[in-house]
């Protein structure tokens, strides 16, 4: 059952108003978990956003995965947000990856050197030189 503060990632905001975040939260098989996030992240819903995740790593034992594909808008807060999960994920052994960035929230994290941390292999979305709108994967599993 999915767990969801807005589910609905195709609302769009009436004209002039602010985008919401939404984030919904899916189970998935063996305990992991999807974490999908649309709208923009700001000063003013980071705190919701790490909260989410925060429920995401608390309530399943598997892994991670968050797509921020339809997130328009990223600023410092929202990517502080998101360390912090990582961080609280690694504090109880567990795995949290972006699977899937839009163009600026993939460019705010090679910009910031937060890529590998949180995502570890960008693959180029498009054809050769599409160097901006990438899919993020999570890693290889590292081997000795």
């Amino acid at each position: 059952m999915a767990q969801t503060l807005d589910p609905d990632c195709s609302d769009a905001p009436e004209s002039g108003d602010t985008p919401r975040l939404q984030v919904s939260v899916t189970p998935g098989a063996r305990g992991n978990v999807h974490v999908l996030v649309c709208g923009e992240i700001d000063l003013h819903n980071a705190a919701g956003l790490r909260g989410a995740l925060l429920v995401a790593l608390t309530t399943y034992r598997g892994t991670v995965t968050v797509d921020l594909e339809a997130v328009t808008f990223c600023d410092c807060a929202g990517l502080n947000a998101l360390l912090q999960a990582r961080s609280d994920a690694l504090n109880v052994r567990r795995q949290m990856w972006i699977t899937a960035a839009g163009r600026q929230v993939g460019r705010l994290l090679r910009l910031t050197g937060t890529e590998a941390l949180l995502c570890a292999r960008p693959t180029p979305a498009g054809g050769a030189g599409d160097t901006d709108d990438r899919v993020l994967r999570p890693p290889a599993p590292l081997t000795a």
